[in-house]
Order: C-alpha cells, then sequence, then structure tokens
C-alpha cells in the first residue's frame, strides 16, 4: 500500500506514514475529496461548455433572421434535408455536422420533453464518441430512433423505423456500397422533421 499523500510504500496496518509523519485515514480522506472535487469540476466545465456553445448558436441562428420564439414556446425547425446535410459538411470541412447534431439534439429534447429520456448534446456527443473510438455515435443514433419512434404515438403518428432499424443500417448497410449510414440519417432527419412538425402543429404553429 502507498500513502497518498507522499507515495511512499508502507505497511497496509500503518496508521501513520513513516517518511511524511501523515495520517493515513487523512490523506486517504483527502485524496478522496480531491478525487471528488476534480470530478464536480469536470463536470461543471462540461455543463459550462455546453451552456456557451448553445448559446454561441442561437445567437448566431438568430443573426441570421431565424430567431423563432414565440408565445408558445419556440418554432422547430422542420426542413432539414439529407443532401444539405452532405454538402455543407463536406463544403465546411465537417462543421456544419457539428451544427447539425447539436440543432437535432436540441429540437428533439424540446419535442419530447417529459418522456423521461435526454438525447445527448454536442459536447457531450463528441466527447463519448472520441472516448469509444467513434462507436457512441452509432449509440447515439440508436437511442435518437428509438426516441422518435417512442414519442410519435403522443402526437397521434406511428414511425415504422426505430433504433433497430437505424443500427442496422449503419452497420450491415455500409456494406451496400457505404450507403447505410446515409439512410441511417435519413431517417433520423424525415422522423425529426415530422415530430418538430407535430410539436409545431401542438403549438399553435404551421407545420
Amino acid at each position: 500500500m502507498f500513502c497518498q499523500n507522499c507515495g511512499a510504500q508502507i505497511s497496509k496496518d500503518s496508521k501513520v506514514c513513516p517518511i511524511c509523519g501523515v495520517a493515513i485515514q487523512a490523506a486517504n480522506s483527502s485524496f478522496t475529496n480531491d478525487v471528488n472535487r476534480a470530478a464536480n469540476d469536470a463536470n461543471q466545465f462540461f455543463n459550462s461548455a455546453e451552456s456557451s456553445l448553445g448559446r454561441a448558436f442561437d445567437d448566431i441562428h438568430a443573426g441570421l433572421g431565424s430567431g423563432n420564439l414565440g408565445p408558445n414556446g419556440p418554432r422547430l425547425a422542420t426542413d432539414r434535408s439529407l443532401l444539405t446535410y452532405i454538402i455543407l459538411t463536406i463544403i465546411t470541412c465537417g462543421i456544419y455536422g457539428f451544427w447539425f447534431i447539436y440543432t437535432m439534439a436540441r429540437d428533439v429534447n424540446v419535442a419530447c420533453e417529459g418522456d423521461g429520456s435526454d438525447t445527448t448534446g454536442l459536447v457531450g456527443f463528441i466527447i463519448l464518441s472520441y472516448l469509444t473510438c467513434g462507436l457512441y455515435q452509432y449509440y447515439w443514433q440508436y437511442k435518437l430512433g428509438n426516441r422518435l419512434a417512442d414519442n410519435a404515438y403522443r402526437y397521434g403518428m406511428h414511425f415504422q423505423e426505430n433504433g433497430t432499424t437505424v443500427l442496422l443500417w449503419d452497420i450491415f448497410g455500409a456494406m451496400l456500397c457505404g450507403i447505410g449510414p446515409l439512410v441511417a440519417m435519413s431517417i433520423l432527419i424525415r422522423n425529426t422533421n415530422t415530430i418538430c412538425g407535430a410539436y409545431n402543429r401542438a403549438h399553435g404553429y404551421g407545420a
């Protein structure tokens, strides 16, 4: 066992470190507190980054004349397009793809609020995708597909495709000349647009 204060190797029965004199229990407690404090700081940092990024995107959106807050809440976008997603992501070297993920997660969280679920925002999406070598993006799409299908009923609709459909296109459809992931994204875009349109109508907006 090692002293958490100075790192010296000590007997597991030691009450005090013979090198630095710090009580072992106190040192361990201090180390635990430091770990918890670091974890809390990291969590606050990610939440702050997500909020700041969201405000920045909202400012850009409003600056382009697309501010859409109304008396009944926000009017959600219903004009997402797979072709636009592909072209602008290529032109912007991937930047538009992040904007797309951010707005999709934001609008789905608004339209499906109260269902007990949550679609991870951009910061979490980037970090978890990086930590899992890209695997998290498949899980994100799987969860999003299921959430859209589950919430279709609250708006009097039914989606044939769910998260499993999306995941199968992502994995096995990739062997079909690589078009599988595009089909999966197309399903998510279409169902998101449909859910957002239903939300708009339910809150007094047009489709």
